[in-house]
């Protein structure tokens, strides 16, 4: 019960609480995978934006790092993105959701 209870009072690092709501996960992996790389995109963005006002090289350098590790899972998701891609028919992995042509139940 402990864990429980420590589950209920977690919090996001500005002290709301913390809830599922953050996850953006619509269980479609090609939907999730593009919400993913730009979400790598805008968090790379943020960070050029905040290297061209600082120029405290005690700044700069872990805003470097942070980029960096961005462009990094930008490129990781697209490789994954790729493969799924590749894994789908070539001519019509936009007109289906593949995740729902998995059955979840045998048919009787």
């Amino acid at each position: 019960m402990p864990a429980l209870a420590a589950l209920r009072c977690a919090q996001a690092a500005g002290g709301i609480p913390f809830n599922a709501c953050e996850f953006q996960s619509k269980g479609d992996a090609l939907t999730d995978l593009f919400e993913d790389m730009a979400a790598e995109q805008k968090a790379r963005t943020t960070y050029d934006n905040i290297l061209r006002l600082v120029k405290d090289p005690d700044v700069c350098d872990p805003i470097r790092f942070l980029r960096e590790r961005e462009i990094v899972h930008f490129q990781r998701f697209g490789e994954a993105l790729r493969i799924i891609q590749d894994d789908l028919d070539s001519k019509n992995f936009y007109a289906f959701n593949p995740e729902f042509d998995i059955p979840n139940c045998p048919r009787s």
